[in-house]
């Protein structure tokens, strides 16, 4: 497997499709990871893009409660607490942690996942909860596959924005 100047890993070009799903998720939880690196706790805090009060702790936070949402709840079926101060979207910064405190939150959320995912079907089903199934429409049940296939989504836009925070922090530009 090839890697990028940064480290990140660039997912195969051909794999079957659990591999395909998994090391795509991976790279973008890498770029996230890669946007926010070398950063303090109020370069972190920082909400550049206005009018919008985003800044790249609260989308660290995001991420562990999306994480935490649909790997853990909706797919394991887990009554799983909210991390950060009982809030479903996670955007609102808790001030309590530092940055590097809410990374590994977010790391030990991607580790517990992997551990969940590892060797299971992309047939098999989750249930949505109520607000899931009121944004996502449809039954109640959800495969694995388009859990995947939603965090990729997810981590994506996500990455744009983190693109744009990192930017107006201090310059930094790339993939």
């Amino acid at each position: 497997m090839t890697t990028l100047p940064d480290g990140r890993r660039i997912p195969p070009l051909t794999a079957d499709e659990p591999a395909m799903l998994a090391s795509w998720l991976d790279m973008h939880r890498a770029t996230l990871a890669v946007k926010c690196a070398g950063l303090d706790d109020e370069q972190t805090l920082r909400t550049p893009v206005e009018p919008s009060a985003l800044s790249l702790f609260g989308l660290v936070q995001h991420l562990a409660e999306v994480e935490r949402n649909w790997i853990q709840r909706v797919f394991a079926r887990r009554d799983v607490p909210w991390i950060f101060a009982g809030e479903r979207g996670g955007f609102t910064v808790d001030r309590s942690r530092t940055f590097t405190e809410v990374v590994a939150v977010w790391e030990r959320e991607v580790a517990v996942n992997r551990e969940i995912c590892a060797g299971r079907s992309l047939d098999e089903t989750g249930r949505l909860g109520p607000e899931e199934a009121a944004v996502v429409g449809g039954d109640d049940a959800v495969s694995l596959r388009w859990i995947l296939i939603h965090l990729i989504e997810e981590y994506a836009r996500h990455n744009g924005h983190a693109d744009l925070l990192r930017e107006r922090i201090d310059g930094v530009t790339g993939a």
